[in-house]
C-alpha cells in the first residue's frame, strides 16, 4: 500500500514542480482575452454564465485552450503546495528512510523556495496581508476583481506559512502571518448572526454568510494568537466559532450559508469546518467544542461516503464526485487524529480515487460524473489540493505527527 500510494504522489509531485505550480483553475475562463478585451468582458451575467459552462456546473470538457486562457500561479494553490512540503520535512525529519530520493534538506530548501514565491503573490492594495486568486470571480449578485483578497485563500497562505516558520524559523513567515490579523479584523465586515457574527469572504460585499468562509477567518486569528500572545485574537475568533456552532444542526450538519441559494450540504465544506475548529483546541488547548467536533466528523464519515467508501459531494447526492471530496478526508481524519479507527475508509477511498481520477501523467482530474469524467488537470482545484491531503495520508500511513 504505502509503496503504491508514494509512486503515486512522486508522480504528482513532479507533474507539478514541471509545470512551476502554474495551470488552469475552475473559474478562470473568464480572463480569457476574447472576453477581456471585448465589451462582453464586462456584462455580468455574460461572465457569470462563461464560468458555468467551462467550470462547476456544465463544464464537461476543457475548451481552455481554445479559449487562450492562460495558465496561472493561484495564491491558495501555492499555499497549498507550501503546507505539503512542510509536511514531507516533518516525515523525512523523524525518518529518514521513509519517503526516499526526499530529504530533509531538499524539502526545506522548497520550503524557502515556495514560502517566498507565497509571500509575492499577496494582493496588492493592502497595508495589511491577503491573498486571492489571479482572476476575477462573477457570483450570482457580486464580482470580485482579480486579486481580490479572501479569508479562504488568505487562511490557506496563513496555515502554511505557519507551518513554514515552525521548520525554518525565518521570522519573515510569522510576520507574513501577523500582518493578516488586520485584513481580518479591519477589512471584512461582519453580519450578524444568531448570537454572534460571521466573517465576509472578502472587504466586497457578496457571499457575506457562507460558515466555512467565518470559521477559516477564526483559524486566521487563531494563527496570529499562537505567535503574538494577544488575546483579543482568541476572543474574536472564539465568538466567530461560537456563532458557527449554534448554527450547526442537530445532526451534526452545516448548510454551506444563510442565503436562499446555499441550502446544500456537501462533503468538503464540513471539512474545512471541522479543521478551523480542531485549531482552536489545538492552539488554545481548551477543548470546548468537543461535542461540535464529534457530531461534525460523524456526520460527515456517514454522509458523505457510500457503502463502499465512495466519497460523495452532498449528503444526499453521489454526483459529481469532486477530487475535493476525494482528499478532504485525509486532512480531517490527521487534524483530528481519528484516523487509527477510520484506516479502512481512509484506504478505500484512496484506492478509489487513484483507480479513476489519476492520469497515467501524475495530474488528478476534476470531477466524475455518472457517464463521464472532467479530466481537466486544474493545479489549484486538483493537484494543489490532493499535493497536500496526500502528504497527510502519508504521514498517517507511517503513523507520524
Amino acid at each position: 500500500m504505502i509503496n503504491d500510494l508514494l509512486d503515486s504522489f512522486l508522480r504528482l509531485k513532479l507533474y507539478c514542480e514541471t509545470e512551476q505550480y502554474k495551470g488552469w483553475d475552475v473559474g478562470d475562463s473568464i480572463a480569457s482575452p476574447l472576453l477581456t478585451k471585448s465589451f462582453l468582458g464586462q456584462v455580468p451575467f455574460v461572465r457569470f454564465v462563461m464560468q458555468q459552462l467551462t467550470g462547476h456546473r456544465i463544464g464537461y470538457f476543457n475548451i481552455r485552450p481554445i479559449l487562450c486562457v492562460p495558465k496561472f500561479l493561484n495564491a491558495k494553490g501555492v499555499a497549498l503546495f507550501l503546507n505539503g512540503y512542510c509536511n514531507l520535512h516533518d516525515i523525512v525529519r523523524q525518518n529518514p528512510d521513509a519517503l526516499k530520493p526526499l530529504s530533509a534538506d531538499g524539502c526545506t530548501r522548497k520550503i524557502t523556495e515556495v514560502a517566498e514565491l507565497l509571500i509575492s503573490l499577496r494582493s496588492p492594495g493592502l497595508q495589511s496581508s491577503g491573498w486571492g486568486y489571479p482572476g476575477g470571480w462573477q457570483g450570482r449578485n457580486f464580482f470580485f476583481p482579480p486579486n481580490t483578497p479572501t479569508v479562504v485563500a488568505s487562511s490557506f497562505a496563513v496555515d502554511a506559512l505557519s507551518h513554514a516558520y515552525e521548520i525554518t524559523r525565518n521570522e519573515r513567515y510569522k510576520e507574513e502571518v501577523l500582518k493578516t490579523a488586520d485584513f481580518v479584523l479591519k477589512d471584512l465586515h461582519r453580519s450578524p448572526y444568531k448570537n454572534g457574527f460571521l466573517f465576509s469572504y472578502s472587504q466586497y460585499k457578496g457571499n457575506d454568510k457562507v460558515f466555512n468562509a467565518s470559521l477559516l477567518g477564526a483559524r486566521i486569528l487563531l494563527q496570529c494568537y499562537r505567535f503574538s500572545g494577544d488575546d483579543e485574537y482568541r476572543t474574536i475568533a472564539k465568538q466567530a466559532i461560537d456563532t458557527c456552532v449554534e448554527a450547526q444542526q442537530e445532526d451534526g450538519s452545516w448548510v454551506y450559508g444563510c442565503g436562499k441559494t446555499q441550502g446544500w450540504i456537501d462533503n468538503f465544506h464540513t471539512g474545512y469546518n471541522l479543521e478551523a475548529i480542531q485549531t482552536y483546541h489545538d492552539i488554545t488547548g481548551e477543548y470546548i467544542y468537543t461535542d461540535a467536533l464529534n457530531k461534525g466528523a460523524a456526520f460527515m464519515l456517514k454522509n458523505h461516503f457510500d457503502e463502499h467508501h465512495v466519497p460523495k459531494y452532498y449528503h444526499n447526492q453521489q454526483y459529481p464526485i469532486d477530487i475535493h471530496c476525494c482528499g478532504e478526508i485525509f486532512v480531517v481524519l490527521h487534524k483530528l487524529n481519528i484516523f487509527e479507527e477510520n484506516e479502512r475508509l481512509a484506504d478505500d477511498v484512496w484506492n478509489w480515487t487513484r483507480a479513476n481520477m489519476q492520469d497515467k501523467k501524475g495530474y488528478f482530474y476534476f470531477q466524475k460524473h455518472k457517464w463521464m469524467t472532467n479530466k481537466t488537470p486544474y493545479m489549484r482545484w486538483s493537484n494543489a489540493f490532493m499535493f497536500n491531503a496526500l502528504s497527510y495520508y502519508l504521514k498517517d500511513r507511517l503513523q507520524l505527527r
